[in-house]
């Protein structure tokens, strides 16, 4: 059986490290933070990236950035300098695809494959094994790391070449906090009118705006969602600047990304930056005159 290395073991990578071991496979993993590694039962601990690499035939990567990406693959102890010819580098952060690109071209000299599979989901959706993953790279090696990719999510989808799967992730992404700030318009605007707000909200919920995004993010007007930031402002806010700047790159204008960072912005500035960007919702209401959240 192969040995599965796991780098980045975060809210959502400690999650699904834990579902390829809740499947049978053995992981030994690394973690920035020592404590975070070791409270993943079952997980082997290494001292650095580059044991991960040693004793891997797969290796994940899940972090938070560019810079964090380069610093556990190419950087001192590092994973490239671990890793065996042959073995499989998948990156399941969301990164840009220059970024990406530029590991998979170090990877590939030294005769192993790269491949970017960002996984579209939340921590809750990782838990019930319904995210799902897009992929980029080589078609071989994808249906090498397949049996994988399917204990974490049942549902992975090749899209191109290494580095469009970022792309995929990122245009997916900038429309998670578009429609927070919609969905905020929208009970805003029937509670400012008369409408009791849980009242605005279960109707909403149940209408045709009702994304997965939506129903798990609408509860949180009224109170229904954890305090623990699912997905914070400076991390969305991260992924509406790479679509920006792919957008630029390539030519697509992205009015409603560009607005919407700037009202992410507006919550940093009122020192909600650390609550999930469901706090959209409390910057508007505060404009609007309404309540906050029960959160905020």
């Amino acid at each position: 059986m192969a040995t599965l290395g796991w780098v980045g073991l975060g809210a959502m990578g400690s999650r699904m490290a834990r579902r390829l071991i809740d499947a049978g496979h053995p992981v030994v993993g690394w973690n920035r933070t020592p404590g975070k590694a070791r409270a993943v039962a079952g997980l082997a601990v290494a001292a650095t990236p580059r044991a991960v690499a040693e004793a891997s035939d797969v290796v994940f990567t899940m972090v938070t950035d560019d810079d964090a990406l380069r610093a556990v693959t190419l950087g001192r102890d590092g994973l490239l300098g671990g890793l065996r010819a042959g073995a499989t580098l998948v990156d399941m952060s969301t990164v840009s695809p220059a970024a990406v690109q530029e590991i998979g071209a170090a990877v590939a000299a030294r005769g192993g494959a790269m491949l970017d599979a960002p996984v579209s989901g939340s921590t809750i959706t990782i838990e019930q094994g319904q995210a799902s993953i897009v992929v980029g790279g080589d078609p071989a090696a994808l249906e090498r790391v397949r049996p994988y990719l399917a204990a974490i999510g049942p549902t992975v989808t090749h899209v191109g070449p290494l580095g469009l799967a970022k792309t995929m992730k990122i245009a997916t992404n900038l429309g998670l906090a578009v429609q927070m700030l919609a969905f905020a318009e929208a009970v805003l605007l029937a509670e400012k009118s008369g409408i009791p707000r849980a009242t605005a909200v279960e109707a909403l919920l149940r209408s045709v705006i009702a994304s997965p995004m939506v129903k798990y993010r609408g509860p949180y007007v009224v109170g229904a969602m954890p305090r623990e930031a699912w997905f914070s402002v400076p991390m969305i806010q991260k992924d509406l600047q790479l679509a920006l700047d792919q957008g630029h790159a390539v030519g697509v204008p992205l009015p409603t990304t560009a607005l919407t960072q700037q009202w992410l912005t507006m919550a940093g500035a009122r020192g909600l930056g650390q609550r999930d960007f469901a706090t959209l919702f409390d910057v508007l209401a505060g404009l609007a005159g309404a309540p906050p959240s029960p959160n905020a």
